[in-house]
């Protein structure tokens, strides 16, 4: 028998790589990554402003976290170390946090929620326990509810402009489409039945399936807050259709002026709304709290069936239990709760005068708002032409030139070339500052 043995000196050659070893998913180029919303984030990541480091670098005004009261959240943990498993005052209750929890989420944790949330909507409306699904985030919430919704292939109305990363969050996994609803700035971007209609005719024109409507209130990118009219237009519509209402109430607690927010949870109490089982909340403490990295999103949905199957599907994106206990310790401290809910809407207020005040003396006008953590400002006096092209053109000067990531509205969906979102919290009056200065010598050197 003759024994082949490889030269030791000889190297192999690596097999090509084939598409067809991998699955679908993995490489489609359906992620809807490819947008100016994306882009920005990377050319921002290759060149970061920095005042002493990198002082003409990009400033980061894409990203919408709240970090104006962090100081509020530091403060209480000084003065509640039993909060933290790794403190002295927490380390008794270390064994009992470590060991493996039910995917529920601890019991705790979920009531605290339930009493925030009760609190941010000015208790209004009560909120369950035991209907609150937790995530690891807001997006695993939404794809979670995606999931329990809709099969591929169906879709939601979505009212623009809408949050970018929708297009990647629901669609890529879940084959799911978002039609639509295009609003306009003649009345400010509000919602209509007419659009509804129109959008949801086109889908069904088109052979697709229409499960639900999907609105965000507040707004983003708009900043804007849904009176109590159009949430029951849309509530009426829903019914009429058969449909599901989803409502991304993540900025409900960022609310800084009149008029106030009002949830579909109040709608439902005021009004004694029996038929509920069509209506969902998604809700997180990144925005409110500013604690993006915390990863706590929640599903509080009225339909029995979607918060069994959402829980079922949370055991692939829980919250560590170290950070349900320490949510558990802090929110149901209320006197602590109200006042950071009343400093922070304060503190809001006083950075987006600053910044839209700023826009204004530099020549350029924003949509009244009152929550959120960003601008929607009106620069279609500054396109060469009025089309996407054009507004692509600016955007690449704002960024590239002016040094600012801001998000064009053509990547929210918005019909009408040259708004942009900016976003003003994620960073400290100085760099604020440097913005305003930049965007100044930019609009003077149009003149």
């Amino acid at each position: 028998m003759k024994i082949l043995i490889d030269n030791p000196t000889q190297q192999s050659t690596p097999l090509p790589a084939r598409g067809d070893s991998l699955s679908s998913l993995a490489i489609c180029k359906s992620h809807w990554e490819d947008s100016p919303y994306f882009d920005g984030w990377k050319e921002y990541a290759r060149n970061p402003y920095h005042p002493i480091n990198n002082s003409s670098g990009i400033i980061q005004m894409a990203l919408a976290e709240n970090q104006l009261s962090l100081d509020l959240l530091e403060n209480w943990l000084y003065t509640h170390p039993e909060a933290s498993i790794w403190a002295e005052e927490g380390v008794s209750r270390f064994r009992e946090i470590a060991s493996y929890q039910d995917n529920l989420g601890l019991p705790a944790c979920r009531t605290a929620i339930a009493m925030f949330m009760e609190e941010v909507g000015g208790r209004k409306a009560k909120f369950e326990r035991d209907r609150i699904v937790l995530t690891a985030g807001a997006i695993a919430a939404h794809e979670v509810l995606t999931f329990c919704l809709a099969d591929p292939g169906e879709a939601f109305l979505v009212p623009t402009p809408y949050y970018p990363g929708f297009d990647r969050d629901l669609k890529w996994r879940t084959g799911v489409e978002l039609i639509p609803v295009h609003c306009s700035s003649c009345n400010d971007f509000q919602i209509t039945i007419p659009a509804l209609e129109a959008a949801y005719q086109q889908a069904r024109a088109r052979n697709i399936t229409v499960k639900g409507l999907l609105i965000i209130n507040p707004s983003n990118p708009l900043g804007t807050t849904m009176d109590t009219s159009t949430l029951r237009n849309l509530l009426s519509f829903v019914y009429e259709k058969n449909i599901h209402l989803v409502c991304d109430e993540i900025y409900s607690g960022s609310v800084f002026s009149h008029p106030k927010f009002t949830s579909i949870a109040e709608i439902l109490a005021t009004d004694k709304i029996s038929q509920t089982d069509r209506v969902h909340i998604v809700y997180s403490l990144y925005k409110d709290l500013g604690l993006p990295d915390f990863q706590v999103g929640i599903i509080y949905s009225y339909n029995d069936t979607v918060v069994t199957a959402a829980r079922r599907m949370s055991s692939f994106s829980m919250v560590s239990s170290q950070t349900q206990h320490l949510i558990a310790s802090m929110l149901p401290d209320t006197e602590f709760v109200r006042e950071y809910l009343a400093e922070n809407s304060k503190r809001l207020r006083k950075r987006h005068e600053m910044f839209v005040s700023g826009l204004r003396v530099a020549g350029i006008n924003c949509l009244n708002s009152n929550a959120g953590l960003f601008c929607w400002a009106d620069l279609r006096h500054l396109l060469q032409s009025h089309d996407q092209e054009g507004e692509i053109r600016l955007w690449k000067i704002i960024l590239k030139e002016i040094g600012l990531n801001v998000s064009p509205g053509s990547s929210c969906h918005c019909s009408e070339p040259g708004w942009f979102k900016f976003c003003f919290a994620n960073m400290n009056d100085q760099t604020v500052q440097e913005s305003l200065n930049r965007i100044q010598l930019f609009m003077e050197s149009k003149k």
